[in-house]
């Protein structure tokens, strides 16, 4: 029987000692050296290296494991078991020198995650939970904010750069969001959004077009840490729906999603 807890120590070490990497080569980073893997859709030798070097060390971890890697430096399922990593999760402010990106690591056992670690580097901050154990922030445990009603809420955001034909939607939610709440904020690593909410510092967070490896790792966090997640039905599809819907609790959430409609409702 595999010991999620004690695994969960192993991938933080491993994850801080990668995101140490990281950090070095953001001191001195060469863009000359990016590449384009589709539009606005941008890539580095810094993420592949990064997840070539998280994969070593997970296989060690456990063997028996697949993977679901961005950069697909390795990608293969197994049946119980699968890893679902994103190296660097905000490469774009990485390339442009803005100090805030992640690396986000999920563990998937059948359908469900087990364990999540995203380490929010340049704060040296790593966020992680193993289901039913709770959340943390290093050795803190953390809670999602005890913000009653969206009015009350700061609400974080992606905004689509490329897929945009759903950009009026996007604008008419954006709108009834600025409207109703505190504030939208928009950060750039979908992952670091995710463990704000559960530390409390947002109260909720919405996303289309986005990835399994950008959410996973952070989806645990707000389950562990009191939060609400769902996609944008209410439902569950939102490690692989490619739509995510975070907040603190269930009032929230459903105010959120009530805004969230133009979407996905005619």
């Amino acid at each position: 029987m595999t010991d999620i807890a004690a695994l969960r120590d192993q991938v933080v070490a491993l994850t801080k000692e990668v995101g140490q990497f990281i950090l070095q080569e953001f001191t001195n980073f060469d863009r000359s050296r990016l590449e384009l893997k589709g539009l606005n859709n941008l890539v580095s030798y810094v993420d592949k290296e990064a997840e070539e070097r998280l994969v070593a060390g997970l296989e060690k971890f456990l063997p028996e494991a697949g993977f679901i890697t961005e950069e697909e430096t390795k990608s293969e399922l197994s049946e119980e078991f699968n890893w679902i990593i994103d190296p660097l999760d905000g490469t774009t402010n990485f390339i442009h020198g803005l100090p805030v990106f992640s690396v986000s690591i999920a563990l998937q056992q059948r359908d469900e995650l087990v364990l999540g670690v995203v380490y929010d580097i340049t704060r040296d901050e790593c966020y992680h939970a193993v289901k039913g154990g709770g959340a943390y922030c290093n050795d803190q445990k953390i809670s999602v904010s005890g913000a009653p009603t969206l009015g009350d809420s700061l609400i974080a955001t992606g905004f689509p750069y490329y897929s945009f034909d759903l950009m009026q939607k996007y604008l008419q939610v954006m709108g009834a969001f600025m409207e109703s709440c505190h504030g939208v904020r928009r950060l750039g690593s979908a992952a670091l959004d995710l463990a704000y909410v559960a530390a409390g510092k947002f109260e909720g967070y919405f996303e289309f077009n986005i990835n399994s490896y950008d959410v996973a790792g952070g989806a645990i966090l707000v389950q562990e840490a009191g939060g609400q997640v769902t996609d944008f039905r209410g439902g569950k599809n939102y490690v692989f729906g490619r739509e995510i819907c975070v907040s603190n609790n269930p009032t929230v959430q459903q105010e959120m999603l009530k805004l969230i409609e133009p979407f996905w409702k005619e």
